[in-house]
Parts: structure tokens; sequence; C-alpha cells
């Protein structure tokens, strides 16, 4: 039996299918990852760069950064046939619940509704300051706070902030409930994302192009592009 034909059976038996995804997920959108040799951290240095006082003390480059990635992922980027899949899942009834790591909101695009943002959207503008809600195109352009004055940043998580609790504790739960894990693009080597797993009482599967230091841990591990193992997944079930 082919890994593919092993996933599919895991799939179809599962009662409570719960998915975990990461950068790994987006690359076949054309959106680079983080830590491979191509992804962004080898080009610029991600406690810097998106750590939350480079807002205050260097603004040009925390603008520079971010604006170009929401220009790139939200404007040019579309969901990938993976996207598509796990959305059709959901509206079968397949997927009960997704968790993802990634800020560019392509499960959504795509059709997802259960879905967990464990770090927060580029898609949403606020002031850091003052809290106030803004938009995109008001980023974009370099402009301040209507109310306040302040910088505006993305609704993201950044290094030096604290993790949104009621988001990760219901990732935590749904993984506890499910019977089946799979997980996908992650190299699960950062805390507090490599902790979920641990909660999964089911079986556990991996999609990652990379290996990861729980693989030895989990019940399948298929090291392929995403979406070509889901496609082949779909067509069995």
């Amino acid at each position: 039996m082919s890994k593919a034909e092993q996933l599919a059976s895991l799939v179809r038996n599962a009662k409570h299918m719960v998915v975990l995804t990461g950068a790994g997920m987006s690359t076949e959108s054309g959106i680079p990852d983080f830590r491979s040799s191509e992804g962004l951290w080898k080009k610029y240095d991600p406690f810097t760069i998106s750590h939350v006082d480079t807002i205050d003390n260097d603004y040009d480059a925390f603008h520079s950064f971010y604006g170009q990635r929401i220009a790139q992922q939200l404007q040019n980027i579309s969901p990938n046939e993976g996207h598509n899949i796990l959305a059709r899942w959901e509206e079968a009834g397949i997927v009960k619940f997704l968790a993802t790591q990634n800020v560019e909101n392509l499960h959504q695009r795509a059709g997802s509704k259960n879905v967990a943002q464990l770090h927060g959207g580029l898609d949403h503008i606020y002031c850091h300051h003052c809290g106030t809600p803004s938009t995109l195109e008001t980023f974009l352009e370099k402009e301040p706070c209507s109310s306040c004055g302040g910088r505006l940043r993305p609704n993201i998580v950044l290094f030096g902030e604290m993790l949104p609790q009621d988001v990760w504790s219901q990732a935590f739960t749904e993984i506890a409930r499910s019977d089946l894990l799979l997980i996908i693009g992650t190299s699960l080597r950062v805390s507090p994302v490599n902790q979920l797993p641990l909660e999964a009482r089911g079986k556990i599967a991996i999609i990652n192009m990379d290996e990861t230091p729980f693989d030895d841990k989990f019940d399948l591990v298929i090291r392929e592009k995403a979406a070509e193992v889901l496609r082949e997944v779909e067509s069995l079930l």
C-alpha cells in the first residue's frame, strides 16, 4: 500500500480530523518558507525585522518588509490546489478544524471557514499605539493612524509579543479531541507550535519535505509536496 493510500485510509476512517499547517503549505502558491535554504530568514534576521520593537526603532525597515509581504502575498498570490482540497474536505465534513501558522489567509480564500490563525493575519491592519483599525491601503501608503497619528501594523504576532491565548487554547482543545491529526508543511522546530502534536490522542500523519524532530512518533510520514499528496488522496476517497 502506497503512502497516499495509507493516508486515504486514515482520512476515510477519521471521525474528528484536524489539520495543522505551516509555511510549506503555501510554497506551492509561490510564497517562500522561512527556514529552508531559500527561506525568508536566510535574507532577513527575524529577531530584528519581525520584532515588535522594530516598529518604534526602525519603522522604515519594518514597513518595507511587511509592505512587500502584503503586496506579494495578499495581492499577487492565490490558493493552491492543496488549500482548495482542504476547503472541500471541510465542506464535506471530513475536516472538522484547521489551525495554521500562516498569515496570508490562503485557507480562508480557498473556502475554509473553521480556521484558527495561530499567528494572526496580514489582511487586518491596526494602530500599534491606540489599537484603532485601519486599512491595507492606508498601511501600504505608509500613512499614520487617523485617530492618534501612531504607526500602523498588520495584525500578526511579532517576536516579543504574547500569542493569542484564545486561538491557541482552541487549537489545543481540537487537537486533543482529534482521532486524526494531519500536519502539513511545518518543521515543528519552534515552540509552542511543536507542542501541539503532543496533545493528539489519535493517529498523526505528516506531509513535509524535510524531517522533523517528531517523525519517529508519527503514524505516517510523507516527504512530498503537499498539494500533490492531497490531490492523490482525494482521488482515492
